[in-house]
């Protein structure tokens, strides 16, 4: 973060919590060697792991299983020039325990796109990092933008 830039670093309590509250996010991750983003739904386990539901013979899949991995997600208010952003870092892996995988069956996030063989994909919280927009324009005397 850079110093007087109008937002306020987040600790990782405060990135989860958010976090919980929005139902898509972005997951990035390579692609032909090349940068790629992919917007997901998702959901948050009990140790604020990012957990994905997809299908088994996904691209998605393939390109992301044991690779360290950014997830993004964020709200933004376009008229109060309001929000915050979260990324988690860490390494994705599809879930492999049977146990595990019942009961994010359960308990997991649904998949907006059901197919008949679902995986989760768990990204590991290795960084949390966010930061929330405190001045917007009324910072430096300027008037919101209709």
């Amino acid at each position: 973060m850079y110093a007087n830039d109008g937002f306020r670093e987040l600790d990782r309590r405060e990135c989860l919590r958010l976090l919980a509250g929005v139902p898509v996010g972005r997951i990035v991750h390579t692609r032909g060697a090349l940068p790629a983003v992919l917007p997901v739904n998702f959901g948050l386990d009990r140790d604020g792991a990012v957990v994905l539901r997809t299908s088994e013979a996904s691209e998605l899949v393939r390109a992301i299983d044991g690779a360290v991995v950014a997830f993004e997600a964020d709200e933004v208010d376009a008229v109060a020039h309001a929000g915050w952003s979260v990324v988690v870092t860490g390494r994705a892996t599809v879930v492999g325990d049977p146990r595990e995988h019942e009961r994010l069956v359960r308990d997991g996030p649904r998949s907006w796109v059901p197919s008949p063989r679902e995986v989760f994909v768990r990204i590991e919280p290795e960084l949390v990092t966010g930061r929330e927009l405190t001045g917007g324009r009324t910072l430096y005397g300027l008037d919101p933008v209709p």
